[in-house]
């Protein structure tokens, strides 16, 4: 299974709401990263953002083995300058069940830090997302265990910005979404879709976690993902509304795929 590396890709197999899934697809090796990535943009993101580059000693290792897979010298940095993914990297200690954050290449985070969340357990670097801990927690962690070298497995979501900047801070949403309406959503709503992947090392057995980003304007995406969008509102409205801020652009978006 392919996942496509463009918004209007990968939103039908993304999850549009309700319980939540891994919901993944095992990828061949030549569907695993973007294939002509803009390294320029590479570039000036990590300029504009050098925080985004965090490596623990726990990580070095498997920043090794990660650039000598991907044919580069160096470690972790140079695997995230040199594709269009930001990289991730995870270990496991001895004596412990859950993988812990040791490494991260992130010029284009969706509202975090990794300086924040190094050194973190899965189960606490997800304690932001509404539901994971009840509904996803020991799924993940199960699916971690078992992941074999040589499998690659990739998933995709999507979340509603009001920027269209591949380095996303979410603000108060009342404020980001102040001036949508119906008439303007197609140019003042972006979808922004992560193209997860993961894979583990052979040599260390880190755990690397790869996270494409991709932003489109609303109206720039096919009519049927527009309605697909809209649909999914109401999921959002009544579960994950408070996250996502959905409360403060779902009408507008809702009104705008009628009309489309």
């Amino acid at each position: 299974m392919t996942l496509g590396f463009s918004v209007d890709a990968l939103l039908p197999k993304a999850r549009g709401g309700g319980v939540l899934k891994m919901g993944l697809a095992k990828l061949d090796e030549r569907d695993w990263l973007q294939p002509d990535p803009d390294l320029a943009a590479r570039k000036a993101g990590f300029a504009a953002y050098p925080e985004g580059i965090q490596l623990s000693p726990e990580g070095e290792a498997s920043g090794a083995e990660l650039a000598v897979m991907l044919g580069l010298a160096g470690g972790l940095p140079e695997a995230g300058r040199n594709h269009h993914e930001d990289m991730c990297l995870l270990t496991l200690r001895e004596g412990e069940e859950q993988y812990r954050l040791v490494g991260a290449a992130v010029a284009w985070p969706s509202d975090w830090t990794p300086a924040d969340k190094m050194g973190l357990p899965l189960r606490a670097l997800h304690a932001p997302i509404q539901g994971y801990a009840e509904q996803l927690a020991s799924g993940v962690d199960h699916f971690m265990a078992k992941l074999k070298p040589g499998a690659i497995y990739g998933r995709c979501n999507w979340f509603i910005a009001a920027t269209g900047d591949r380095r996303w801070v979410a603000g108060p949403p009342a404020e980001a979404f102040a001036n949508v309406t119906p008439e303007n959503a197609g140019e003042t709503l972006f979808v922004r879709s992560e193209r997860q992947t993961l894979r583990r090392l052979p040599e260390t057995g880190a755990i690397l976690f790869t996270i494409g980003i991709y932003v489109s304007p609303l109206g720039d995406l096919s009519h049927n993902n527009i309605v697909r969008l809209a649909s999914a509102m109401k999921g959002l409205l009544d579960g994950e509304g408070d996250r996502r801020g959905a409360d403060a652009y779902a009408q507008a978006l809702v009104s705008y795929a009628a009309s489309a």
